[in-house]
């Protein structure tokens, strides 16, 4: 089993960065792809951005260009970077993994809120 840990969520400006983090333990080797998702005030979560083991990144198109998803060589932790941040990128935002190369993300965070004022 994989457990994660978000951290890095705050209050910011319209404009601001935040950088997240989600450290992994447990059977970190078996992680496959590594995910963050969001899910704002009385909206559906979505995917906000993927990257498995090789290094092959997916990003949902709002944040491409603005978020950027990197994971340590050694050791299983996933950083969201995130620049330019808007009033509708406020929400949860949740680390998963899982540990196949295709399917549903199996382990989850319980979430860090971000809040974006404009």
């Amino acid at each position: 089993q994989v457990q994660l840990v978000e951290s890095g969520g705050d209050l910011v400006q319209a404009g601001g960065s935040l950088r997240l983090l989600c450290a992994a333990s447990g059977s970190i080797r078996e992680i496959r792809v590594m995910a963050w998702y969001r899910q704002a005030p009385e909206k559906s979560r979505e995917l906000v951005a993927s990257l498995t083991r090789g290094g092959v990144t997916n990003y949902t198109d709002s944040v491409k260009g603005r978020f950027t998803i990197s994971r340590e060589s050694t050791v299983s932790t996933v950083y969201l970077q995130m620049n330019s941040l808007k009033p509708e990128d406020t929400a949860i935002y949740y680390c998963a993994v899982r540990t196949t190369w295709s399917g549903v993300m199996e382990y989850w965070g319980k979430g860090t809120l971000v809040t974006v004022s404009s």
